[in-house]
């Protein structure tokens, strides 16, 4: 866990112009900048600029409210790659964590791996990735793979914590010292160094190596939502991080411990506990009466009541740094990962006002203290899975 275990840990889950599906509608929402580099690097350096340790990016293959599970020609807009928009924003920034979410169940661990690694170099360690799962019909029919009625939510999990295995495994397959680049002798790597994978598994057969050398963070963090007992399992197996959706502290605590049994079934070390953070939908105002009146507004401008796949927060500022702490208190969760309303006017209260009062409260810090994301969450640097062990090298 934390190696602060006094101070929290603050996230922030960036998606369009906002968590609210009317967010786009609000003022000074720059809608029609919502597919540019300009406001993605406006948006995350505001998250820098409040220190939070990280913030991801929300990504789909489909034009659909997951809330609302039905396409609306009103709500229909294009996005952007989260992995891309990340990679774009990480040389504009300094120490904040980027983790963009990649959707698994039909995508290839090979091309994600060097991605990742690729964004990890780009931004100088700070780099992690969100694996998401689907079994959206839909979804598999863009890829012609498998048909839906072969998805399951088992079969999912399965494949992936394969891919995750994999994308580390990939990771690993160069040794942190295997470039050369001796230009006497024109050895540009040492080939003793390079590891094949060898991986097999039921859903993926991976020969390997990458054709990227190790990050600088050996392996980038791997975070996964979790909302029912496999996906916690799958969390506890192989995730540096886990978002939770309690509705009270008492479930908090128990999901927690959820993923400290798995953790411990799956036979990790102590070293990797996973780090459990509470998710929390928050529309701010400047008095409780004041955020009521912004929903009720983002509700209209939408034309349906909102309701949030996570806990909803409404208040002001102060009220939501109680509501943090309160969270904090509760035995397994390190941090509160914050889904503003909208990124117009919630996003930039977060940063100026809640973490302010964290600050006066000591519950977080007061300066980035760390240059790493891993470093961030007090977790170790991994040694190489091959350097540990005789492993046939790449040739």
């Amino acid at each position: 866990m934390s190696d602060r275990p006094d101070q929290i840990h603050l996230a922030v889950a960036l998606d369009g112009a906002g968590a609210h599906p009317g967010a786009w509608r609000a003022d000074n929402a720059r809608a029609d900048e919502l597919l540019t580099a300009r406001y993605w690097a406006d948006v995350v350096g505001q998250a820098e600029a409040g220190l939070l340790d990280f913030i991801t990016l929300d990504d789909s293959f489909l034009l659909r409210n997951s809330d609302v599970g039905t396409i609306r020609t009103d709500r229909v807009a294009g996005r952007l790659d989260s992995t891309l928009i990340a990679a774009r924003v990480a040389p504009l920034t300094r120490r904040i964590g980027l983790i963009p979410t990649a959707q698994v169940t039909h995508t290839e661990p090979f091309h994600l791996a060097k991605a990742i690694a690729t964004l990890d170099y780009v931004s100088d360690g700070r780099a992690g990735i969100g694996l998401s799962t689907s079994l959206d019909a839909d979804e598999a029919a863009l890829f012609g793979r498998r048909r839906a009625s072969e998805l399951s939510a088992e079969a999912a999990a399965d494949e992936a914590a394969e891919y995750a295995n994999v994308i580390r495994l990939l990771w690993d397959s160069w040794e942190d010292d295997a470039e050369i680049r001796d230009i006497s002798t024109g050895r540009f790597v040492d080939r003793e160094k390079l590891h094949y994978t060898d991986f097999v598994g039921e859903h993926f057969s991976v020969r390997g190596p990458s054709i990227t050398p190790r990050p600088p963070q050996g392996q980038p963090l791997i975070a996964i939502a979790v909302d029912d007992d496999r996906s916690a399992e799958l969390a506890g197996q192989v995730a540096d991080v886990g978002f939770i959706a309690p509705a009270t502290s008492a479930e908090a605590a128990n999901r927690a411990a959820d993923l400290d049994r798995f953790h411990d079934a799956a036979g990790r070390s102590d070293e990797d506990r996973v780090h459990v953070f509470v998710d929390l939908t928050v529309v701010l105002g400047d008095s409780t009466s004041h955020a009521i009146h912004r929903k009720h507004q983002l509700d209209e401008l939408d034309g349906i009541e909102y309701s949030s796949a996570t806990s909803l927060f409404v208040g002001s500022t102060d009220e939501l740094a109680d509501a943090i702490a309160d969270w904090h208190s509760v035995g397994g969760v390190s941090g509160v990962r914050l889904h503003p309303a909208t990124h117009a006017f919630d996003l930039p209260r977060i940063a100026a006002q809640v973490v302010p009062e964290l600050q006066r409260r000591k519950l977080f810090r007061t300066a980035y203290e760390e240059t790493t994301l891993r470093s961030h969450l007090g977790l170790t640097r991994p040694e190489n899975t091959f350097a540990s062990r005789q492993k046939v090298p790449f040739a």
